[in-house]
């Protein structure tokens, strides 16, 4: 009987955001903490990392929340954008591979926003770049961020789009619906649509734009806009519009609700490896992260996408050296013999199960914890343990959940045996 397969793979949330103490002060001084219709909710680093164990999740990339923060001083507007990616960027020092972070732009002073793009990028090791779907009236696919774009295409940059409140706006629509709602969808649409009717990412095919929020409503929009182009372009609305290029440089994050449906819709306009997860923290309860979390992880399947793929490895190929992936030794493979008194069977397993769940959570040197206990005697329990490297072994042997495992079920264990393997030739690459 299995006790646990732990996933081998370190997962990446590429939607979250830090809400430092700067970029709150700021808005709140100005008058705009609620001009999203919805409060800015508390963040603490330390909170963020906790959520993290708990839903099983070993790197976030941080961006910047709405509202965006300028209101007619773009030096001021500068120096925030600027304080803010600084703190993001001690952040990712200060907790290694927990954090990475996309660089917020005092935009719509573009100016200001490429020296900063240029600043955090070659500076302070940014990962992306975040951008609004529009910044008091300025939305992408706009001519005067052309310029901005060119610079993002030098950078190879990734682009980490975020919906905005619409500018204008009707404050009594937004009263009766909130912008989360429904508006953030439309917005979000309407920023990509404007870009692929410019050919922004055909014009500047080495940015990549991840969108939020399952696509939007782009699975709708995409196929009518199509439809319409002819009709378009017989009066001169539209120019010729690449949709290959355009669409092949969008990647999507499932913050948000993906449901089957959702899914079914998503795969209509994009592949599986443009898929990533996203969990949109801390503007969603941990709880309700969490078990939606699980519930994606039981669906994916259904979908025909790998679980791996959608929570590292699609992460991993966006970023490419950016993500945090720590360099290891040779892998250490060994298999424990246990037997366990019988009085004690239930016992064991539940602290079986406790330190082999804790540590693929929280350590990124644990690969597999795999436990079986034997049909025909099921007191006898063999685990096969992979770890990245003799350091990683060796720092699970000194963690608090290990050494809490190993004397609460001391007394329990008649007798265990160590046995360490070596590949087979011809295997070597098995499990990789």
């Amino acid at each position: 009987m299995t006790l646990l397969l732990a996933h081998s793979f370190a997962q990446i949330d590429l939607h979250s955001h830090a809400i430092t103490q700067g970029y709150r002060d700021y808005i709140k001084a100005n008058g705009a903490e609620l001009d999203e219709g919805f409060p800015i909710p508390g963040w603490d680093a330390e909170k963020h990392i906790a959520f993290m164990d708990k839903a099983g999740i070993r790197t976030s990339v941080l961006t910047m929340p709405a509202p965006q923060p300028f209101f007619g001083d773009a030096e001021a507007s500068a120096a925030v954008c600027r304080r803010y990616n600084e703190e993001c960027a001690t952040l990712k020092a200060r907790y290694p591979g927990r954090f990475m972070f996309c660089a917020a732009l005092p935009l719509p002073d573009v100016p200001h926003a490429i020296a900063e793009a240029r600043y955090a990028i070659e500076v302070l090791g940014a990962d992306g770049i975040k951008l609004a779907t529009n910044s008091y009236g300025q939305y992408l696919g706009d001519p005067e961020l052309d310029t901005l774009f060119a610079v993002l295409n030098e950078y190879n940059a990734v682009v980490i789009l975020h919906p905005h409140r619409p500018e204008p706006v009707n404050r009594q629509v937004m009263r009766q619906t909130p912008l989360a709602m429904q508006e953030y969808l439309s917005e979000t649409t309407r920023a990509v649509a404007n870009m692929i009717s410019r050919n922004v990412l055909a014009r500047y095919p080495r940015v990549k734009v991840v969108v939020p929020h399952c696509g939007a409503y782009l699975p709708l929009a995409v196929p009518r806009m199509k439809s319409l182009v002819p009709v378009m372009q017989a009066n001169r609305l539209v120019g010729e519009i690449d949709w290959q290029a355009n669409l092949s440089r969008l990647y999507y994050d499932l913050a948000g609700a993906p449901t089957d449906d959702v899914l079914d819709a998503l795969l209509a306009v994009t592949t599986p490896d443009h898929i990533l997860y996203g969990s949109d923290y801390p503007y969603v309860a941990e709880s309700v992260l969490i078990s939606g979390k699980q519930a994606l992880e039981e669906r994916l399947a259904s979908h025909g996408l790998n679980p791996q793929d959608i929570f590292t490895d699609n992460a991993r190929r966006l970023f490419g050296e950016n993500v945090p992936l720590r360099q290891y030794g040779e892998r250490i493979v060994r298999l424990a013999e246990i037997e366990v008194a019988p009085e004690f069977l239930a016992e064991y397993l539940a602290y079986a199960k406790e330190v082999g769940e804790t540590s693929v959570k929280k350590e990124t040197g644990v690969l597999t914890l795999f436990s079986m206990q034997s049909k025909e005697d099921p007191c006898k329990i063999y685990i096969l343990e992979i770890y990245t490297d003799k350091e990683a072994y060796q720092s699970h042997i000194q963690t608090a959940h290990f050494k809490k495992y190993k004397e609460s079920t001391a007394k329990m264990v008649k007798s265990l045996k160590l046995i360490d393997t070596k590949p087979m030739v011809g295997m070597e690459r098995l499990g990789h």
